[in-house]
């Protein structure tokens, strides 16, 4: 049997809100204006972006320590575009571009990328849902 780790819950409002429980995350949402919406505040995708791009972020790091690899100067961007299919559906795709300093071979920080997407809960849950693109860069 699994253990739950951690539980959190987030609200959404009609009028454009959204709080999460202990109210640390409290933001007011719009539609983007390349969308025909109004801007000036966050949107889904955005809070898609961040969070994923954090979960990732923790995940490489663990996947590191387990291996033993130093990463240092590290940055995971997520990149999340909405897109409308020919029947009027919108669907996302998303590019996870990781780079890695430290001077760490890049087959090396391909691999815990690669690893890295594996075990990331946000990389689990849209696995075979959405096309994930990763991108690996090193210094």
């Amino acid at each position: 049997m699994s253990a739950t780790l951690y539980t959190t819950s987030a609200t959404s409002t009609g009028e454009g809100r959204a709080v999460t429980e202990d109210g640390l995350l409290d933001v007011t949402l719009a539609t983007p204006t390349s969308m025909g919406g109004p801007g000036g505040a966050t949107n889904p995708e955005q809070l898609f972006a961040a969070g994923w791009s954090s979960c990732f972020h923790s995940a490489l790091k663990m996947v590191a320590a387990q291996q033993k690899t130093p990463v240092t100067d590290s940055t995971v961007t997520a990149d999340v575009s909405l897109t409308k299919t020919d029947d009027g559906s919108l669907v996302l795709s998303a590019t996870m571009r990781v780079h890695i300093g430290g001077g760490i071979a890049q087959d090396a920080a391909e691999a815990l990328v690669a690893a890295a997407h594996q075990v990331c809960p946000y990389s689990n849950a849209t696995r075979g849902n959405i096309p994930v693109t990763l991108t690996t860069t090193v210094a």
